[in-house]
């Protein structure tokens, strides 16, 4: 996670303009070399690169504006051999990345993916830096609020996402000026279109002046995931959306017309769970109330974390985060409480960044997810734990460290029993912002089908491939803008060719 909350980068973005609200009308006579489906992070510069490299392209976005989740992401990138690292003398290659995304995500990421997306990450970074892309003080650095890596090569855009869709737009104008590019916004993909062989020859586009046929030599699937849309991210997942965090649009478009024309879903099965949501109500997809990140390595744990039965599941100081996320994911609905007392509450910092102690103290009094009683047993009443096993398990805590015994959890960081009423419960839920279920695709980004044959015509960038191509079953750090970026400029140089 990022330390700009979700509000402020929301803030920041209204008061900036828009990119490209206004659209070119497309001619359905001419055949495009390539068309794009999505106008946002993969998008963008797919079209961009195709046509500098003297493509005729038709770039389509179904909002009235371009730039997609760049306007609500942190844009958290990574690369090796950058103009930043080298500003601070940092030695690294992408072979070392790609050694440190596999063991964060233990090598459930598609290694020839990951490995196309660390090759041209350095010249991807390098590429924004040269177009006025600056990263915040400090940066870059080795995490954030995922594992770690090895050396210094991850960075945020001073202005999050909006840096990266600011250095963009200005080349991408320039094409549009040109004619180079023919823009489409506030415009629907309805339908791919396919010849007897089954190979994509065009799309059906409807907007503003209706519906028509266009023609073009690839089409490019850039339309984002699908965690905006309960009803798929389910059916694809098998797991429910627990909450509505993601961005509205993504509403999983593009990975509809992607199975329309034969191409495989992959990746459901890697859907790995971000911790400490505060849901409004157990009641999905519930709305996001508060968030605890609930990471050692930003603040040092007080609390203990039990499940549903009312059991510890997971070493609370654990140096993974990953592992963390990994325990949780195992916990039945994915349901998680916080249980800690008055002393943690009033020597530990606060659970839930930016809250006082004073809130945390009397938030029970008007928020369902929060409980307060003076012993262990009434607290799991009214948390709606079982209460002999959670009184069970808060003794067997407070024995092991007064007998100064080892936790039978490998806890290290046990400042003191709890032991102190009144005792407090947070009902948190796992969640996610992305989907990791998305289109098949091979190292040259061609959509495949069940068979794993490539569908002629027809190539998937960005979400729509699914978090799990390249960030496996974890949350790998800028394994998600940085591919996003790498793979439209890397395909958009490639189509121009054919």
């Amino acid at each position: 996670m990022a330390n700009l909350s979700r509000r402020e980068i929301l803030v920041a973005s209204a008061s900036l303009p828009l990119w490209r609200t206004g659209t070119t009308r497309a001619d359905p006579s001419v055949h495009y070399d390539v068309i794009v489906i999505g106008g946002g992070t993969a998008g963008i510069p797919c079209a961009l690169f195709a046509a500098q490299a003297g493509a005729r392209v038709l770039l389509i976005e179904k909002s009235p504006a371009l730039g997609g989740t760049l306007y609500w992401s942190t844009g958290q990138i990574a690369g090796a051999r950058t103009v930043f690292q080298q500003r601070l003398g940092i030695e690294d290659s992408p072979e070392a990345h790609f050694e440190d995304c596999m063991r964060i995500n233990e090598h459930t990421a598609d290694s020839d993916l990951t490995k196309l997306t660390v090759d041209h990450a350095g010249e991807t970074i390098n590429w924004l830096a040269a177009r006025g892309f600056e990263v915040m003080q400090g940066h870059p650095v080795t995490g954030i609020g995922h594992d770690h890596f090895s050396t210094r090569r991850y960075q945020q855009g001073v202005n999050s996402g909006l840096s990266i869709l600011h250095a963009f737009m200005p080349s991408l104008e320039t094409c549009i000026a040109r004619q180079q590019v023919t823009l489409l916004t506030g415009t629907s993909v309805t339908g791919l279109m396919q010849d007897q062989s089954g190979r994509v020859t065009g799309v059906t586009a409807t907007g503003p002046s209706g519906a028509a046929d266009i023609r073009g030599a690839s089409v490019v699937l850039a339309a984002g995931g699908c965690a905006a849309n309960p009803r798929l991210f389910e059916e694809l997942h098998g797991v429910p959306l627990y909450a509505r965090t993601a961005y509205p649009t993504s509403q999983g478009d593009g990975l509809l017309l992607g199975m329309s024309a034969g191409g495989a879903i992959v990746g459901g099965n890697k859907y790995a769970s971000l911790p400490g949501l505060i849901p409004d109500a157990f009641q999905y997809p519930c709305q996001m109330y508060a968030w605890a990140p609930l990471n050692p390595a930003l603040r040092n744990p007080w609390e203990i974390l039990v499940n549903a039965a009312g059991n510890r599941f997971i070493r609370e100081d654990h140096p993974s985060i990953h592992q963390i996320e990994r325990g949780i994911y195992r916990q039945p609905g994915h349901r998680h409480w916080a249980v800690f007392d008055t002393a943690a509450l009033e020597s530990g910092d606060p659970i839930i960044p930016d809250w006082s102690r004073e809130r945390l103290a009397h938030e029970h009094q008007s928020h369902p997810m929060f409980s307060s009683a003076m012993t262990v047993k009434e607290l799991a009443f009214r948390a709606g734990l079982n209460p002999s096993a959670l009184a069970e398990t808060v003794d067997q805590y407070n024995r092991q460290i007064k007998s100064a015994v080892s936790d039978h959890l490998g806890r290290v960081h046990r400042p003191a029993p709890l032991a102190t009423p009144p005792f407090y419960a947070i009902a948190m839920q796992g969640w996610t912002l992305v989907s990791f279920a998305g289109l098949s695709v091979n190292r040259q980004l061609q959509v495949l089908d069940n068979e794993k044959s490539a569908i002629p015509g027809l190539f998937a960038i960005g979400e729509i491939i699914g978090a799990a191509a390249t960030s496996g079953a974890a949350y790998t750090n800028g394994m998600l803008v940085t591919p996003a970026i790498t793979f439209g400029r890397i395909l958009g140089k490639r189509l121009a060719r054919i």
